[in-house]
């Protein structure tokens, strides 16, 4: 099956194609099936705003469209930056901005508890739609280390992998992150419609 991966971040296409790698899905992103769009992401949580881009791609398509909203959720911010964790500190800021102001707002904090949430919506060209959901857990390091990954991860210490997903392998962080563990919520279910 064909699935259009409705995001414009390289990152999160490269970690689609290699969950779902093995699998009898070809996954493309955007640019490749020639579709740009901007899309708003309104939506108050990440199953809306992943519904509302994958919705938003499929009408421009006649194949299943799979899209993510993810963010990370830090307790001592009460669960900020959560949806809007990709225009924290500003739409244009950079993620050296974003982890900075971050890590400046909780320098006090004695809870550094945080976890990754994702999202993953599939919409098919007959209007079915299925979400997955999941979570990884961890807390939020002093400063940023490793070189791998992309967003938040070089201050994300996974408790899993005790170490920042940026310095995780792609192998290592691909096969505990919440985008994985989405995917695979989503995966079953749609193996569960055959």
């Amino acid at each position: 099956m064909k699935i259009i991966a409705a995001t414009s971040n390289k990152g999160k296409v490269r970690e689609i194609k290699s969950i779902f790698s093995g699998e009898d899905f070809e996954i493309i992103s955007m640019k490749e099936a020639g579709l740009e769009r901007e899309i708003e992401e309104n939506g108050t949580t990440f199953e809306e705003n992943a519904l509302i881009k994958a919705r938003t791609i499929a009408q421009l398509c006649d194949c299943a469209v799979l899209s993510d909203d993810s963010g990370l959720c830090v307790e001592a911010l009460n669960g900020a930056p959560g949806i809007y964790s990709a225009r924290y500190g500003g739409e244009d800021t950079t993620y050296d901005v974003k982890m900075k102001k971050l890590l400046d707002e909780i320098s006090d904090a004695d809870n550094r508890s945080a976890k990754f949430v994702s999202a993953c919506a599939l919409v098919y060209p007959d209007g079915r739609e299925l979400v997955g959901m999941g979570e990884v857990h961890g807390r939020i390091g002093f400063e940023p280390k490793g070189e791998n990954g992309f967003g938040y991860d070089p201050i994300f210490i996974s408790d899993e992998l005790n170490k920042t997903f940026a310095e995780a392998t792609d192998d290592e962080k691909n096969s505990i992150s919440h985008r994985k563990r989405a995917l695979m919520d989503l995966y079953n279910k749609m193996r569960n419609e055959e």
